[in-house]
Order: structure tokens, then C-alpha cells, then sequence
């Protein structure tokens, strides 16, 4: 029989995986603020707002930049606390010296084709939710856009770029609707 080990020993272990527990916690957390600009882009905070990237513009200074937390709130599904994997911004072809959130680059082809692709659509659903949304606030569908990005891209883009939709106010039926999140929910059974 194995001699009893003394409860200082067990103590002292259950610390020690506590305080690791309790780090790696502490260190999960992101505050847009405090990230560095060429990591800012693309990232979401811990309370579920995504980082925007700003510069300030002073004469006879260089343009400064700086991370700040913006007013929009991510799906539920995804997670939290999240800056973007380098991974995901090759993928999906995205900047992360982006300034601001904008929809232009889905008027780039090279742009939708990177995001359109399946390594970003399967691999990178932070980014997909975010240019999902941009899509639907120009009256567009991402996954329409994509579909028609991979029949015929110019048609696409020269689509994209002379529908009212795409420029205009969407319709009421649109402005009503939520717009569907890329992100499959969660498996009930697990």
C-alpha cells in the first residue's frame, strides 16, 4: 500500500493548477485599447465588440494609429475575446492595417474571392459574420454574392456595383429583417 501523501503536498498542487488556471484566464482578455495597431483589425473584444482600427492625422506629424472599441456586437456564436489568427486574415485576403469597418472590398474581385473562398468561408467565421453583416447593411446577401462571385465574378462585381440596393436604402422588407449569420449554430449534442 502506497503511503498517504501529506495534505501540504496536495495543497500546494491545487495552488499551483489554480494560479495557472486563474493566468491563463486573466490573459485571455482582450480590450481593443490595449492591442497593438497591426493586431487590431479583425479582432473582437471580451465583451463581444469588434476592434476597430483608427488613425489621427496631425500637420507636420505622422499619422498615428490606434486600436478603439467599436459599437458593434458580434453573433452570440462566436466567440470572445478574439484577435484574428494571421491564418484567417491570409485566407480570407484581409488587411490588417484596415482602417475602420467598410464594405468596399466586396467591390474588389480579389477581395470577394478570398472571402468567398472555402478555406475563409469553412475556416474563418469571425470574418465571414463581419462581411456577412457589411453585406447586408449595402442590401446584399454574402452567400448569393459568393455564389455569383464563383459563376461569374466581373458579372458579380459590375452587379454588385449598379444595384440600387447595393447604394440605395434597402426596402422596408429588408430593413426589417435580421440578416441570417454564416455561423451553423452550436450541435445540441454536445
Amino acid at each position: 500500500m502506497a503511503a498517504p501523501v501529506p495534505h501540504t503536498k496536495q495543497l500546494l498542487a491545487f495552488i499551483c493548477f489554480l494560479s495557472l488556471l486563474l493566468s491563463s484566464a486573466l490573459g485571455a482578455t482582450v480590450v481593443c485599447e490595449q492591442l497593438p495597431a497591426e493586431k487590431c483589425a479583425f479582432a473582437v473584444s471580451s465583451a463581444s465588440r469588434r476592434c476597430v482600427l483608427e488613425n489621427t492625422q496631425r500637420a507636420g506629424r505622422p499619422t498615428e494609429y490606434q486600436c478603439r472599441t467599436s459599437e458593434v456586437v458580434v453573433d452570440g456564436r462566436l466567440p470572445s475575446g478574439l484577435v484574428e489568427t494571421d491564418g484567417c486574415v491570409r485566407a480570407c485576403g484581409v488587411d490588417r492595417s484596415t482602417v475602420g469597418i467598410s464594405s468596399d472590398s466586396l467591390l474588389d474581385q480579389r477581395a470577394a474571392a478570398a472571402l468567398c473562398s472555402p478555406a475563409c468561408i469553412q475556416g474563418c467565421p469571425n470574418v465571414v459574420d463581419l462581411y456577412s453583416n457589411l453585406a447586408a447593411a449595402e442590401g446584399v446577401v454574402f452567400s448569393e454574392l459568393c455564389e455569383a462571385h464563383r459563376a461569374n465574378p466581373r458579372r458579380a462585381m459590375a452587379q454588385l456595383q449598379s444595384s440600387g440596393e447595393a447604394h440605395g436604402a434597402p426596402s422596408a422588407g429588408q430593413r426589417d429583417a435580421a440578416a441570417p449569420s454564416p455561423v451553423a449554430p452550436p450541435s445540441e449534442s454536445a
